[in-house]
């Protein structure tokens, strides 16, 4: 299935996507939800992220092609950092550059959305936890970083974690072409079979320390190729199976 949260006529409603078409759905995303008869064109609604997380579980060094391109080596066990809910933004809406930052990347990643609550879950069964997958621009001021030696500043400002537009269900998370393009070119690509720890790994260990919740997401790495946005640039991450996430830069 693939799910997708919407506004129709300043209402908000979750629906399955096939094709062109949204059927509303009816019950809970996370427990069950049916599929009616109720039906509306793409084109007349507004695309809203898909789930509002508790916690945006974010992992760094984690595509070997990237590690290759970094002056660290691989990390011994993910390397994890939070982003703050608020920075969320849907499809097509905007990412805005700080005035204070000199230097704002993208970075094109596979998300996974996690479906019911766990703890110290068991990588032979991580994947039972996750609800579908999804795409994720994990936007990154590097200034930011280097100032601050830490993640929560550079990662989280308002805007910076575009992800979207849907949720794919049944989808191997562990085989999947990515593809950022910034102004049609393409400058990621890779596929998740390059990840370092993949995405039954992360789940298992993220359960370790923090208790994941339905609706939870984790952004698994990006692949080599991340570079600067500058203001009037679009911003495309492609991951077969799920689609296309697209913003603009201002």
């Amino acid at each position: 299935m693939k799910i997708i949260r919407f506004e129709h006529k300043g209402k908000v409603f979750w629906g399955s996507l096939h094709e062109e078409i949204i059927f509303l759905l009816t019950g809970d995303i996370f427990t069950g939800a049916t599929e009616t008869k109720k039906k509306v064109h793409l084109e007349e609604v507004k695309v809203l992220p898909p789930v509002l997380p508790s916690k945006i579980i974010g992992i760094g060094l984690n595509y070997r092609k990237h590690i290759e391109e970094s002056p660290f080596g691989p990390p011994e066990v993910p390397m994890m950092f939070l982003k703050a809910p608020s920075s969320i933004i849907g499809h097509l809406d905007h990412i805005v550059l700080p005035e204070t930052s000199s230097r704002v990347d993208y970075e094109g990643e596979l998300g996974i959305v996690i479906g019911k609550k766990g703890r110290n879950i068991k990588e032979s069964e991580a994947l039972d936890y996750i609800l579908g997958c999804t795409i994720v621009n994990d936007v990154s001021a590097r200034d930011y970083h280097t100032q601050d030696k830490s993640f929560a500043r550079s990662k989280g400002v308002d805007t910076f974690c575009p992800f979207g537009p849907f949720i794919v269900t049944g989808l191997n998370p562990g085989n999947l072409k990515i593809e950022t393009r910034l102004n049609g070119k393409t400058v990621q690509s890779s596929n998740t079979n390059d990840l370092l720890f993949n995405s039954a790994q992360l789940v298992s260990f993220a359960s370790m320390y923090m208790t994941l919740l339905p609706g939870d997401l984790i952004a698994t790495g990006t692949p080599s190729g991340i570079g600067p946005l500058k203001k009037g640039d679009v911003i495309e991450v492609e991951i077969e199976g799920i689609g296309i996430l697209k913003n603009l830069v201002s």
